[in-house]
């Protein structure tokens, strides 16, 4: 009932009472009148009916109280109470503005006088690709170098290196690009990819060729190439699928984050990449967990039905400590063999996208054994100890008998001042067998290099190394004599830029 209302509610109970208490002087007043029968009953009717209108009052005032306090029950803490008799322009509580939400999303109407809230516009191409490449970092490398052995070797060609296989030649090891839209599982994003396109020198060494590769030429500029995924499982389950760089060896293949420019011989012996699936569960702070299932070593497309897996622990028992323990199992025959540029294939021979390929009788299905360990120790802030173990065993067919090579490296990094380190490397392999050199015999090397990094994206490193054997192996500068020792000298000189933080 609006006030108006009320207010002339009460002006009837006054003028009915007025008159009421007013009758009896009339009466003594004036002679008695034929009408003031009739007038008194309707002074009574008068009367039962500003009675009832007064309980009528009543009822809403109460009703209007009751709801007074209902809002001020739903209101948010410290916001003002609001009474019955407030006016009717006040906001709307939140207890009555609950229906018009919920009005908008059902497609319902909106109660009368009330507005409906904005509906969030759909989400637009502009959105969706704010979304795909928020947290997308766009990375360049480019690495160079120039290395002199005293050799004098034939052809300038520098054994056993991985990546420094020229000598007194201004060489482009490498030029890389790196995106990468890393997992953010804090922020609610649980998935991730990342692709590492690579080009120039070190390609040839790193990437697939004919010797690993069945069609080396689909894959050869692509170094990394996966999706991850983040299974909510305890501290997360990452997993992995695509092509991705080995983690069997202490080092990896982006000099910046290298203690020394060259690579060991067990970079350069045990596996580049896989391709396949990975997993890590991180069980506590302490003990991670890694399992594989790959196409093979140096396989993007699988050459046998085997599938090969590695199982892997890495313990951080303090936060200076890391060890990484790995065994890896594989099977490296192939079953089939790829005919390059092959122009007249005979007839009814199987082919894949063009190329064609036959199939080997009775191939060999002897497997592949790695044991990989290797750990590092922050002694000092300054003083950063490292060491590699690897033990490798190889069979041709599963009753050959098994080839074998042994042995690791030792690693020691010294920063002497922000911008300038010192580092040195020590290694030995027993390649008794051949399988790393062909040759059965004795390898050791040891490398020393200072670094300078006058500002972030750019690094300097010279480099001293001297590699020996115990036989006669190293080219020298006449045909057919090989030396016991390859001592080189070499300059390297890295940029990079992008927004990827620490290594890559």
């Amino acid at each position: 009932m609006g006030i108006s209302r009320r207010a002339a509610l009460a002006g009837v109970s006054v003028c009915v009472l007025c008159w009421a208490e007013a009758r009896p002087l009339f009466a003594q007043a004036a002679p008695e009148d034929p009408r003031v029968p009739e007038l008194m009953k309707e002074v009574g009717e008068l009367k039962a009916e500003v009675h009832a209108l007064e309980d009528q009052i009543a009822k809403l005032n109460a009703a209007a109280a009751a709801s007074a306090a209902g809002t001020t029950a739903t209101a948010a803490p410290g916001a003002p109470s609001q009474t019955a008799q407030a006016p009717v322009a006040q906001p709307t509580p939140v207890a009555q503005a609950a229906p018009t939400a919920q009005a908008a999303t059902s497609g319902q109407p909106a109660p009368s006088g009330q507005t409906p809230p904005s509906t969030p516009p759909a989400k637009g191409p502009t959105t969706l690709a704010a979304d795909v490449l928020k947290g997308m970092t766009i990375n360049f490398l480019l690495d160079t170098y120039y290395e002199y052995n005293t050799d004098d070797p034939i052809g300038r060609v520098n054994r056993l290196r991985a990546y420094d296989v020229s000598s007194n030649n201004f060489s482009l090891n490498q030029a890389d690009i790196v995106l990468e839209s890393a997992p953010d599982v804090a922020n609610g994003k649980r998935w991730g990819v990342r692709l590492d396109l690579q080009f120039g020198q070190a390609t040839e060494t790193l990437q697939g060729n004919p010797a690993n590769e069945l069609r080396p030429e689909i894959y050869r500029n692509i170094f990394q190439a996966y999706g991850t995924y983040v299974i909510p499982v305890g501290m997360g389950l990452t997993v992995d699928f695509g092509k991705w760089a080995s983690s069997l060896g202490y080092e990896g293949n982006y000099t910046k984050d290298q203690l020394n420019y060259s690579r060991s011989y067990w970079f350069n012996f045990l596996p580049f990449y896989h391709a396949g699936l990975r997993a890590k569960y991180q069980v506590n702070n302490v003990l991670g967990l890694n399992f594989w299932v790959t196409n093979g070593t140096q396989q993007t497309e699988a050459f046998n039905n085997f599938k090969d897996q590695m199982y892997g622990v890495v313990l951080t028992p303090t936060s200076h400590i890391t060890w990484t323990i790995n065994y890896y199992r594989g099977q490296e025959h192939p079953d089939v063999l790829y005919l390059q540029n092959l122009t007249s294939p005979p007839p009814n021979l199987p082919n894949q996208q063009g190329t064609f390929f036959e199939p080997i009788p009775n191939p060999a299905t002897g497997l592949l054994n790695i044991g990989d360990s290797y750990a590092t120790w922050q002694a000092t802030q300054k003083l950063m100890l490292g060491g590699e173990a690897d033990f490798v065993e190889q069979k041709l067919f599963s009753y050959s008998t098994p080839q074998h090579a042994k042995g690791g490296a030792v690693y020691f990094a010294y920063q002497l001042t922000p911008k300038v380190s010192l580092a040195a490397r020590g290694e030995y392999m027993d390649d008794e067998d051949g399988l790393f050199s062909g040759e059965d015999q004795i390898l050791k090397e040891m490398t020393f290099t200072v670094g300078w990094r006058p500002e972030d994206g750019f690094l300097l490193m010279g480099e001293f190394r001297r590699d020996w054997s115990n036989k006669p192996y190293f080219y020298g500068d006449a045909l057919g004599v090989l030396l016991r020792d390859q001592p080189t000298i070499g300059f390297g000189a890295v940029w990079w830029f992008g927004q990827k933080q620490g290594g890559w």
